[in-house]
């Protein structure tokens, strides 16, 4: 058995974990872990817990001797201030950006089975790879469409869609679909656009779903 397993912010990213990932990566047993958050220290809205806290659970997944792998899947978006590199991030490119924070982040954790993931910006950004399909899902109309289609061009990728509190890829969505649902909707979504389309479109989650692919290949 090939455990893996996978820390995860909230439940959109633990449906896609199970639903998405899981059997397109059939040679492993992927495992997606909720990340237990503590509201009374939350360092940002939804809850993410201080990084004591984070690290503590990583620490707790590692000690399993069964895993051959642990990594995460948080957003980048809002990353408490006390997260590693988070001080100490630079200028430049949302990629510049994850690059410095992920090698921080497993500095800091100091195992060699620890591959972090942070998605470019927040998990929204994967439903604005086919803005159509998305669109559909949502049953928009023909005029909201074209909205959602206008976000996507004007970006080279879904992943550069930045993280302004108003103009994240979930805000731009709410602006247009007021009662999108985040669990059952996103996940629901991406099924539908297919692992494929999302990792020729968004470069740094298929860094990561080919460094996954790697692990079933040892």
């Amino acid at each position: 058995m090939k455990l893996v397993y996978i820390s995860v912010e909230g439940q959109t990213e633990e449906t896609f974990v199970r639903e998405v990932l899981s059997p397109h990566l059939a040679k492993l047993t992927l495992k997606p872990i909720l990340l237990k958050t503590n509201e009374a220290d939350s360092s940002k809205k939804g809850g993410f817990p201080k990084y004591s806290q984070v690290k503590k659970h990583l620490q707790g997944l590692l000690r399993d001797p069964r895993a051959l792998a642990v990594a995460t899947m948080y957003d980048l978006y809002a990353l408490p201030k006390d997260f590693p590199g988070v001080a100490t991030k630079p200028n430049g490119t949302g990629y510049d950006k994850v690059s410095h924070l992920e090698q921080a982040f497993k500095q800091d954790m100091s195992d060699s089975r620890f591959r972090p993931y942070l998605q470019l910006h927040e998990f929204e950004a994967l439903l604005f790879v086919i803005p159509e399909i998305t669109a559909q899902k949502l049953n928009l109309s023909k005029i909201e469409t074209k909205k959602l289609v206008t976000i996507r061009d004007n970006f080279n990728s879904p992943e550069d869609i930045n993280d302004n509190a108003t103009t994240c890829p979930s805000a731009r969505i709410l602006t247009i679909k007021k009662d999108y649902q985040k669990v059952s909707d996103g996940s629901r979504i991406t099924k539908y656009t297919g692992l494929e389309a999302i990792r020729q479109s968004c470069p740094h989650f298929n860094e990561w779903l080919t460094w996954l692919e790697s692990l079933g290949k040892n």
